[in-house]
């Protein structure tokens, strides 16, 4: 058997673009033959993955699991808009979601937990497939919410199968109240979060620098028309208001009713169940949010995916 030496695995590396400890692993499993080990990664899947992991994903999906009091929020995506339709791709979601249920949302933890009934890591899991089906493919981000009384619900815009598609929200209800009733107001703010976009529960969430900076451009904005710095102050408290309108959850106008704010309708239904009811918090995954997407040649994609 040949040493596996620094330079060996350098130069699988270079040939295959794989990782540096998965070259080392060839190489150990194949006796050093370098030809040997680029079969043994190619077999693996290893060393198309590889390639492919530099196209921007975009598509995909989000996927939610709640099991009473907790819940839990994923988003993997993919090159294309086929992908989602793939039975496996969607059972892989779907999977990763109850895994984010069980060990929470962060991403690296859930990267390196094991994959139910199979045995191997979830990136290995996820390495399979993206060999399988032929793109790039990515845990992009997790989370999850628990209450210790009341109700976390959810919400999936746009389904392709049962909580899964292209906008997932989970919004967490403290309260001693009636689950039933208080399941059904969840799915309401969660389908209002979809809707709605706020970034958070209450005012005092609001980041202080996000607000000094809306203050400042708001006053330099009343200054334009040469207005007294007392009248500035009262433009800009009163257009403050607007801004909280449109980042803060119990401030904005209900979309059921088009009238009431957000505070009111949840006073409301608190009347009505005989129980306080608290936001605890909300989560919102939106398909492909901030991810660069480049425009690609479809033929030469098709292409490249023949020749891989």
């Amino acid at each position: 058997m040949l040493e596996i030496t620094a330079a060996l695995v350098k130069e699988l590396r270079d040939k295959t673009s794989a990782g540096m400890m998965d070259c080392k692993k060839a190489l150990v499993e194949s006796d050093g033959d370098l030809n040997a080990a680029t079969d043994w990664l190619r077999k693996k899947g290893i060393a198309a993955a590889t390639k492919k992991s530099g196209r921007t994903a975009s598509q995909g999906l989000v996927g939610v699991a709640v099991a009473g009091r907790m819940g839990a929020i994923v988003e993997v995506n993919s090159e294309t808009d086929f992908v989602p339709l793939n039975p496996e791709f969607q059972r892989f979601v779907t999977t990763l979601a109850g895994v984010a249920l069980e060990l929470g949302g962060d991403v690296e933890t859930l990267r390196a937990a094991s994959y139910p009934g199979t045995g191997q890591a979830v990136a290995d899991e996820l390495t399979d497939l993206i060999a399988k089906i032929r793109e790039n493919m990515t845990l992009r981000r997790a989370g999850r919410l628990e209450v210790g009384a009341g109700v976390v619900a959810r919400y999936v815009h746009g389904p392709v199968a049962t909580d899964l598609g292209k906008i997932g929200v989970l919004v967490a209800l403290e309260s001693p109240g009636d689950a039933a009733k208080l399941e059904a107001l969840g799915k309401q703010l969660a389908m209002h979060v979809a809707a709605a976009r706020p970034e958070v529960v209450s005012v005092d969430q609001v980041d202080p620098a996000a607000l000094d900076h809306e203050r400042a451009v708001l006053a330099e904005q009343a200054r334009v028309g040469g207005k007294p710095e007392d009248i500035v102050q009262k433009i800009v408290e009163g257009r403050l208001r607007k801004y909280y309108e449109d980042v803060v959850l119990l401030e904005q106008v209900w979309v059921i009713d088009g009238e009431s704010r957000v505070n009111q309708a949840i006073e409301v239904a608190a009347t009505e169940i005989g129980a306080p009811i608290a936001v605890a918090g909300f989560i919102r995954f939106a398909l492909g949010e901030g991810v660069d997407s480049q425009p690609t040649d479809f033929a030469a994609e098709v292409a490249a995916t023949l020749a891989d």
